[in-house]
């Protein structure tokens, strides 16, 4: 089988902007995330099933049938793929493991691709087991329109496909982490199954296990045993049974106390100073703008993935001092449990002096302030939520592996 340049496309979460100084007007907005999906004839539904056994296909056992959606639109079956060797990686979006394998895992296809051997990727987990805090090493989920996206983005060359819903065939194959590669022969016999290699930091190694894996079983020579079988390093499948502590934590977060505190136009100054040892990430909003409070919810998602690294989500509300009450109210209904202020003043324009920027005074702006005051990233209007993780994500603070 020729191996196809398989792209998906880019899904962009409805945007709104907003051009009225201190106020909020009329919004456009694109094509919704769910029309996107569908367009192809695929809806994911994942669900939590019951617990299903996962035993690690052992070598010389056969592969397992599939019939699963890839992000180009159509489903594969393992009868696509009719190569002398079948190399099939389980993995996902998320996993830092997973992203620092990336490159080398395409590099691999590249290489093999025109010499007999087939490669797809498989993403078992379940987007219900995943939660935000899992998410501080990554822009993305592990849901489906998540895959399309990491696929465009990184221009994957091999298929990418979906098991998530209900893991109807990865537990057939009992992948234990994310990456874990399983390399076939001509008959789909096992030859190996394992790690790609040993150094999970890019440029440290070169795929030295699979690539001897395929060498070996395009030759038709048996792996020795001590090769054959190696330990899969990674983050843990997240399968859809194993989502008790998912739904514990996401219960505690909205349970956490959401307080709000004022604060005088010099605080704000030092606020923005940001005398600390994180990024700094500051909206600026207020209860009467309309795209403020549509996309509020997406900062409290912010705050859950990044704050576990050198991470912090503020919100400054710009309404009226006596407007407090209100202010309140609405983000204990966003479970907003993060740093929040009111700016005590109803003089807005010497809050607009202070934060600078070229800020012209309509809502929200969103600053990402690094240690010492320097914005790096500025956004007049609404947040596109993904292009904001990523800049978050790929700024030399945070990053995307260990």
């Amino acid at each position: 089988m020729k191996i196809r340049n398989v792209k998906g496309f880019i899904l962009i979460p409805s945007l709104l902007f907003l051009s009225l100084t201190m106020s909020c007007g009329p919004q456009e907005t694109d094509k919704s995330e769910d029309e996107e999906v569908a367009s192809e004839g695929f809806k994911p539904n994942p669900k939590v099933v019951a617990e299903k056994p996962t035993e690690t296909l052992k070598i010389g056992e056969e592969a397992p049938p599939f019939d699963l959606p890839g992000i180009d639109g159509r489903n594969y079956t393992l009868e696509d793929f009719d190569g002398e060797v079948l190399v099939i990686n389980f993995t996902c979006n998320h996993c830092p493991t997973a992203q620092a394998y990336e490159d080398r895992f395409y590099d691999v296809v590249e290489k093999y691709s025109d010499k007999g051997v087939d490669f797809v990727a498989i993403s078992p987990n379940s987007p219900i087991a995943v939660l935000p805090e899992e998410l501080g090493y990554s822009d993305l989920n592990d849901d489906f329109k998540s895959m399309v996206i990491r696929a465009e983005d990184k221009n994957y060359n091999y298929p990418y496909l979906y098991d998530g819903d209900e893991h109807h065939y990865s537990t057939a194959y009992g992948p234990t982490a994310t990456p874990h590669v399983f390399v076939f022969d001509k008959d789909r016999k096992l030859t190996y199954q394992g790690r790609i290699d040993k150094s999970e930091k890019p440029g440290t190694a070169q795929a030295e296990d699979l690539t001897h894996a395929i060498e070996q079983t395009l030759q038709g020579q048996a792996l020795a045993e001590d090769r054959a079988t190696t330990p899969a390093f990674g983050c843990s499948i997240k399968w859809a049974w194993k989502n008790e502590f998912t739904i514990k934590v996401n219960a505690e977060w909205k349970e956490k106390e959401v307080t709000l505190e004022k604060i005088e136009p010099g605080e704000l100054e030092e606020l923005l100073a940001n005398d600390s040892d994180n990024l700094r990430l500051v909206n600026f909003w207020a209860t009467w703008c309309g795209p403020c409070i549509v996309e509020y919810p997406e900062f409290v998602e912010l705050h859950r993935m990044y704050s576990g690294r050198d991470f912090e989500f503020v919100s400054v509300s710009l309404d009226s001092p006596d407007a407090e009450e209100k202010v309140l109210k609405f983000l204990k209904g966003k479970n907003s449990a993060t740093p929040n202020y009111l700016v005590d003043s109803d003089d807005k324009y010497a809050s607009i002096e202070i934060v600078g920027n070229d800020w012209d005074g309509s809502l929200p702006l969103t600053l990402l302030i690094e240690p010492g005051g320097k914005v790096y990233h500025k956004v007049p209007g609404t947040i596109e939520p993904y292009a904001l993780r990523r800049t978050i994500v790929d700024h030399p603070m945070i990053g995307r592996y260990y």
